[in-house]
């Protein structure tokens, strides 16, 4: 805090000298060092109200611009807590507005969302108000437009917003680094929050700071956790009060030593206490007129009610306003009211002044320090604490009429919903169909980047309507769909159990013989106490409901069955789900399109399970019909049962059909807003490239699906996403990441019985064995399989066990028993599927290479082959790995090498590294020559890259245009240009085809 001096504009620079804050300074300093060393860092600076905090924020922005970084500020505001991405918006719309010609068009679609710097570059970009919603009844035709003709507003997922915001962030730091300032971050919306929580999580590769300062007592507890998540990347500082010795150096020599320990005492060392004090002591007394005039404005009666500060420092700052002659307090309290950083035109209708009086008054609120300039012909209060306590001064009456001044106001210039809901909301009365259209028009305009503020205005929306009655469903805001919508808002936001009462709400409001809405939010109510870890309580729900349906053929009572299946299917309760399944026909004259395509694909994991091969291709090739005819407006009605029909299909190797399913419902589930379906679609094609080899890919579909999966606070999906993270980064070879990775999903003990927290300990155990630990990781696999009577795994996951455990026991030196398992993979792998017979016989390889390895060749060369076949790539290397030993172990090195260069190329090709680097081993010891792989300064990329350099040739190596790199990662095309330039120089090329030589020659691993 600088005491009475003046600031620059914005608030964060001061020109007196700093006091004390020796510690903090070095540790900003330090963080400023690393991240200028090419290190990501968070700083995270906490403090009281009026500690300092703005002031230390404004030596790190010195300090950064001294060093030629690049400065972005930005501040969340009290009294604006609900705008998305307030304190963003702040430091990055003027950046933003300057690179608009410069950036990609999908980034700047993205942003544009958010940023009102990049409004218009989208045709359209939030479409008509009125839709899609969900809904309990969908009509059939309803949203296909949006989810055929390409995402629509509800299809910009959070996380692909997260992603673009730090690919900007990596563009401004490109040249000399960037440092990125929030202030006052305990005010930020839950959005911001949430991105600060992915950034942190998924640095920037730049040389970034981000520095942020909060309340401790007022932040979430997400926010106080962010420098824990932070990890390496992260580093906290606190503002403490002053000392005496401090306070009388703040004060200076004219103040004598007892006045200033009188003053330390009532100020308690806070900076901005101290100073509101010191203003008081070199003012006058106000006269009596001047309190006169402050009681008939409400300056004194209210002023103890709006903050806890202390009784000296609440006498100072009523002295301070006193002094305001009436035009100027009028003026203040309007530009409270207004926004926090205000123009004059809005305070002036606040105020109900002609612009010119207004100006007038804000000439007095700067000369008296009340209010500085800020950019652009807009004023900030000197402190947010001013600005409280004179919002608080007002009286209630007038403060509500203010806001419904400024709320016309903003109408008349035509601002978007969304800037007026928040004053809308402080001034509407109940029965106010305008404030509601605007309240309703805002929700859905900012519900797929903040849900969390589309559910606040939701609810703002519903407390102003009438009670429904007759009529109600046929006007432009029926009760029933608004509460769809405040579910949804909710279940996405994360706020699991308000999401839940909401659809318990509207089970109330229904008609109990109403059973087609009845159902529909009967099964939305379940899927929450699902993502809640209620399987007992959403399987007794459902039931409840299904007894209340007359008839059990009518559709109503199949949906909730539907639900059912899926719940058994979790449970790996085959035989149950079939059985549910027996009772329901496949079509009926009276089902809803969706209805159909839910049944269809329900069908498919029952019969594969029981091991009923043809019955289960049979079922899927009509469930690939039904999909085929089906408009995407149908399959949105059935996306919480698709997932369950490309599982199976993965299982059943038929992985083609499965990622093209999963590319297709992932749009519709991004198009129509069902936000917790797309975990589970992505865990699917992340498995499936996985098993295809495809790591990178892989491991992309993984991490939006752990991070849909966070924001929506939902354990069962975070497990799921963890898990099949782990599996790819231990195919990948990093094996300290996978345990992590393991231990975590593993560690909240969810889902127990169920086959996703059986797959948890799957994945772990596999991580466990790649990591060279094969005992544990042999224990963990075998808890779970579960009971061989009652297994808790998939059949094609279980045969993967059965291989992997043969795998373990082959290895030890005495004791093993590889045969049994051979003999269990050889019983599980009996369905006849490509995949299963190369497993079988890699089992028995296992089995037989201690005492035959000529025949074990045999067979894992065979194994190999047949996995090829089925694209199971990195099990295809395994096989031709333990091939390779084989035919070492049987003395015939030349077929031993030949088995293992072709194991090389596998794990090359799939980025299996470990395996590269073991199988590599072994070509040594057979004498082969291979060139170790050249690597760049820092990280592993090849040729001296950096790593985006290696991200971009590794893009046109596949074959993609510049303007396909540049979308793919969230860039401009000329970056792009730049950065292949210098590639081009790096490896010695020309020409694109000469980048894409270079790297295959090197992922081939050819022999030196």
């Amino acid at each position: 805090m600088e005491g009475s001096a003046d600031r620059h504009a914005g608030g964060l620079r001061a020109d007196t000298p700093l006091i004390g804050r020796r510690t903090a300074l070095r540790v900003l300093d330090g963080a400023l060092d690393s991240a200028a060393g090419g290190s990501f860092r968070f700083l995270a600076l906490s403090g009281d109200p009026g500690a300092g905090k703005t002031r230390l924020l404004g030596e790190l922005a010195d300090a950064a611009a001294a060093r030629k970084h690049p400065v972005l500020a930005g501040r969340a505001a009290e009294f604006e807590q609900q705008m998305p991405f307030g304190a963003l918006v702040d430091a990055l719309d003027d950046q933003l507005e300057e690179r608009r010609p410069a950036l990609n068009p999908a980034t700047a679609r993205l942003l544009s969302t958010v940023f009102p710097a990049l409004t218009g570059l989208a045709a359209d970009p939030y479409g008509d108000a009125e839709a899609p919603a969900p809904q309990l009844a969908p009509d059939a035709d309803a949203g296909a437009a949006d989810a055929e003709g390409g995402p629509g507003p509800l299809g910009i997922a959070r996380y692909q917003l997260h992603r673009a915001i730090r690919h900007l962030l990596e563009e401004l730091a490109s040249d000399n680094g960037l440092v990125l300032v929030l202030d006052d971050v305990h005010w930020a919306d839950d959005a911001s929050i949430e991105l600060l929580g992915y950034l942190v999580r998924h640095p920037p590769r730049a040389r970034v700071l981000i520095g942020v300062a909060y309340r401790p007592a007022q932040a979430s507890p997400h926010l106080a956790t962010l420098v824990d998540i932070a990890g390496e990347h992260g580093v906290s500082v606190s503002a403490d009060p002053f000392t005496p010795a401090e306070v009388e150096e703040f004060l200076g020599p004219g103040v004598t030593r007892a006045r200033c320990q009188a003053l330390y005492e009532a100020s308690g060392g806070n900076p901005f206490y101290l100073e509101a004090l010191a203003r008081k002591e070199g003012a006058a007394e106000p006269s009596r007129a001047e309190e006169t005039g402050a009681e008939r404005w409400g300056a004194l009666p209210d002023l103890g009610e709006i903050t806890e500060l202390p009784p000296a420092v609440r006498t100072a700052l009523r002295v301070e306003l006193s002094g305001l002659d009436e035009t100027s307090l009028l003026v203040a309290r309007a530009a409270a009211v207004a926004a926090d950083e205000f123009e004059p035109a809005l305070a002036a209708a606040g105020a109900q002044l002609p612009e010119t009086e207004a100006l007038a008054a804000l000439d007095d609120l700067v000369a008296r320090d009340v209010v500085r300039p800020a950019a652009a012909g807009r004023f900030r209060f000197r402190h947010p604490l001013v600005r409280h306590v004179v919002y608080g001064s007002a009286a209630a009456g007038w403060r509500l009429a203010a806001h419904a001044r400024i709320a016309r106001h903003l109408a008349g210039l035509g601002a978007p919903a969304t800037l007026r809901a928040h004053h809308v909301e402080r001034s509407a009365g109940f029965g106010d169909r305008e404030a509601i259209a605007t309240l309703v028009e805002a929700a859905r305009t900012v519900a797929p980047q903040a849900p969390a503020t589309a559910a606040h205005w939701l609810e703002a929306a519903l407390r102003l309507m009438p009670e429904a009655g007759p009529g109600d469903e046929d006007g432009p805001f029926p009760r029933v769909r608004l509460l769809v919508e405040l579910a949804h808002a909710q279940t996405v936001s994360g706020r699991l159990v308000e999401g839940r009462e909401t659809t318990r709400t509207l089970l109330r409001l229904l008609p109990p013989d109403d059973h087609a809405r009845r159902a529909r939010a009967v099964q939305m109510c379940a899927v929450i106490e699902r993502q809640l870890d209620r399987h007992q309580e959403a399987r007794a729900l459902v039931l409840d409901e299904l007894h209340r349906i007359p008839d059990p053929q009518a559709p109503a009572a199949v949906l909730l069955r539907v639900r059912l299946v899926a719940d058994r299917l979790m449970r790996v309760d085959i035989r149950g789900a079939q059985a549910v399944l027996d009772r329901m026909p496949e079509n009926a004259p009276d089902w809803q399109p969706g209805l159909r395509v839910a049944v269809a694909s329900l069908r498919v994991l029952p019969a594969y399970a029981a091991g009923r091969v043809a019955d289960a291709v049979a079922y899927a090739e009509a469930a690939e019909r039904v999909f085929a005819a089906a408009p995407d407006s149908h399959i949105a009605e059935a996306l919480d049962t698709v997932p369950w029909l490309c599982w199976t299909e993965i299982m059943m190797g038929r992985y083609d059909d499965a990622l093209r399913r999963i590319e297709r419902s992932i749009a519709i589930a991004r198009a129509t807003g069902q936000t917790s379906y797309i975990t589970y679609l992505l865990n699917a094609q992340a498995r499936a490239y996985t098993l295809l080899g495809r790591l990178d890919e892989a491991s992309d579909a993984a991490e939006e699906a752990t991070e849909t999966a966070r924001l929506l606070r939902s354990g069962e999906g975070l497990v799921f996403g963890l898990t099949q993270q782990c599996l790819v980064a231990s195919w990948s070879g990093d094996h300290d990441r996978a345990l992590r990775l393991g231990e975590e999903a593993v560690g909240g003990d969810l889902g127990a019985g169920e086959w996703w927290g059986a797959m948890a300990r799957y994945a772990r155990g596999v991580a466990l064995i790649n990591a060279g630990r094969p005992d544990e990781g042999a224990v963990a696999v075998l808890e779970a399989c579960g009971d061989p009577a009652a297994p808790q795994l998939d059949p094609s996951t279980l045969l993967t066990c059965a291989e992997m455990l043969a795998y373990v026991e082959s290895c030890r030196e005495k004791g093993g028993d590889p045969g049994r398992w051979a003999e269990i993979a050889d019983m599980l792998g009996g369905l006849g599927l490509p995949a299963d017979a190369g497993l079988v016989r890699l089992a028995r390889a296992h089995a037989v290479r201690p005492s035959d390895p000529a025949a074990a060749a045999a067979l894992a060369t065979e194994a190999g082959a047949l996995l090829a076949g089925a694209g199971r790539r990195i099990e295809a290397g395994r096989a031709e790995l333990t091939a390779g030993l084989a035919h070492h172990a049987a003395g015939d090195r030349d077929r031993a090498r030949e088995r293992l260069r072709a194991a090389v190329a596998l794990f090359d090709a799939c980025g299996a590294r470990a395996l590269s680097a073991q199988t590599v081993r072994e070509q040594r010891r057979l004498g082969v020559r291979v060139a170790s792989p050249r690597r760049g300064g820092r990280g592993e990329a090849p040729f001296g890259l950096s790593p985006r350099e290696h991200e971009i040739a590794t893009l046109v190596a596949q074959g993609c245009t510049n303007q396909q790199v540049a979308e793919k990662l969230f860039l401009s095309v000329r970056t792009v240009e730049t950065h292949l330039s210098r590639v081009f120089g790096k490896l010695g090329v020309s020409s694109r085809v000469g980048v894409a030589t270079a790297l295959n020659a090197r992922a081939a691993g050819r022999d030196s």
